[in-house]
């Protein structure tokens, strides 16, 4: 049978879904890219944010189509099913089997017996089978290597390094979702680094809900820095870099590992939300505004050619006008490198759902777009000081036109920041190998540039 996969959401969703593919062709299933081609289709959902699950629903209705034709089996996994399983499972009538994160190991290690099970009950009942009927079984271990397919292409993989989230934000619900931060061994993770060494993986992105949490619940500390020092001595990997580090867990270790090792990005992801005290306070933040300041303070003077990045909310319960302008003040003197922001989505269950002042739509997109124009202005001067620079460069497609090679350097996260358009006038192929480029114009958040 042929089965076709949809990840929807973030890395570390991916990630999952790549250990799922893995399962299927252990199983001697084929994998298909086209869905029209698939007689199973699996869709891997995000339940973060209403948006996310509006692409979630809206997803498993465009895949249901395909039970008209070829599909038998429509598979709903993920983080919208552990949150939302039983309402959607009367919602979907079209979806044969949900599976919730605590039931993974069901699927990946009965996946035959399930869907011969479902293929019998058909036949006799004409009633689908429900994931549900089958006594569950906890979550895999994190702890344990999985084999997966990577789907990223050749050149760079995802690493998870923990699971879940302890940190408790008021209006994140992932905790609820996933978990609390569950850590994975060393070994575990430096072997798997290893494996990705040797099927080519050139760069290693190592993720987690909050990387710098890595190691304090099974050896006391964190271990963030160590790992990453570890899987810089395996040779065939050339470019390291980890994301989402909270303010409040980077240490002088972890910056001294990143301004010394030539091979791990100087580039930090710093999801800092606000800079507003009093709102810091309310989403239940472990920094202050003093000290998100002065830890990007250091983080540049330590290592003057970082590269930062970070996330912010805006319209969070309460936000006053005061508060917001501090924090557009701050973007404006801040300069961030790279800059994410979401406007507040309220979330069932979660204690800011509960909170008073709800900001309304309205003002949450006008503060939204006000910081997204400093933002792009602040982007474009940036990216202008890099002209006439050059860069090392990892050239991984070519533009529709054939006129461009398009490239990233290591200060570019691959399908979060900007990209590197190449001039290609000798039509050499060049795509997957490292290049030097001289950088010569910027188009707002990309660069331009020509190799020398």
């Amino acid at each position: 049978m042929n089965v076709g996969f949809i990840s929807l959401g973030c890395s570390k969703n991916l990630i999952d879904t790549e250990i799922v593919i893995g399962k299927f062709k252990n199983h001697n299933y084929n994998i298909v890219n086209d869905e029209s081609k698939a007689d199973i289709l699996v869709i891997n959902t995000c339940g973060f944010i209403d948006e996310a699950k509006e692409e979630a629903i809206n997803t498993i209705l465009e895949m249901a189509e395909y039970k008209n034709r070829r599909c038998k089996y429509l598979i709903v996994m993920g983080c919208l099913v552990q949150r939302y399983g039983e309402e959607l499972i009367k919602l979907l009538p079209e979806v044969d089997l949900w599976i919730k994160l605590d039931e993974y190991d069901i699927l990946w290690n009965k996946i035959d017996d399930l869907i011969k099970r479902d293929i019998v009950e058909k036949s006799k009942t004409k009633k689908i089978t429900k994931i549900s009927e089958i006594p569950p079984m906890p979550m895999f271990s994190q702890n344990e290597y999985l084999d997966r397919t990577i789907t990223t292409g050749n050149n760079y993989a995802y690493l998870k390094i923990g699971e879940g989230c302890s940190n408790r934000c008021t209006y994140c619900a992932i905790p609820y979702i996933r978990g609390p931060f569950v850590s994975r061994k060393k070994e575990d993770i430096i072997k798997e680094a290893k494996d990705l060494a040797k099927k080519g993986i050139r760069e290693i992105i190592i993720i987690a809900q909050d990387t710098t949490k890595y190691g304090i619940d099974i050896y006391g500390e964190n271990k963030l820095a160590e790992i990453l020092d570890e899987i810089s001595k395996i040779k065939e990997i050339k470019w390291i870099r980890f994301l989402y580090s909270y303010p409040e867990g980077i240490t002088d270790e972890l910056i001294n590992v990143v301004a010394r090792n030539p091979k791990i990005a100087k580039y930090f992801d710093i999801p800092i939300q606000h800079i507003s005290d009093n709102v810091l306070k309310i989403m239940n933040r472990k920094t202050n505004g003093e000290q998100i300041r002065k830890l990007i303070t250091k983080i540049r003077n330590k290592i003057p050619q970082v590269t930062l990045r970070t996330s912010l909310i805006v319209g969070f319960p309460g936000e006053t006008d005061e508060e917001f302008n501090e924090l557009l003040d701050f973007v404006k003197k801040a300069k961030f490198d790279k800059l994410g922001v979401f406007k507040y989505s309220k979330e069932d269950g979660t204690p800011a759902s509960k909170l008073p002042n709800q900001i309304h739509g309205n003002t949450k997109k006008s503060r939204y777009n006000k910081i997204m124009k400093e933002q792009q202005e602040i982007s474009e001067k940036n990216l202008k000081e890099k002209i006439g620079k050059e860069y090392e460069t990892l050239i991984e497609n070519i533009s529709f036109d054939g006129k461009y090679y398009i490239g990233r350097t290591i200060e570019n996260v691959p399908d979060i920041d900007g990209v590197v358009y190449i001039k290609n006038p000798n039509k050499e192929n060049l795509i997957n190998k490292f290049v030097t480029c001289r950088i010569v114009d910027i188009n707002t958040y990309d660069l331009i540039g020509e190799i020398i």
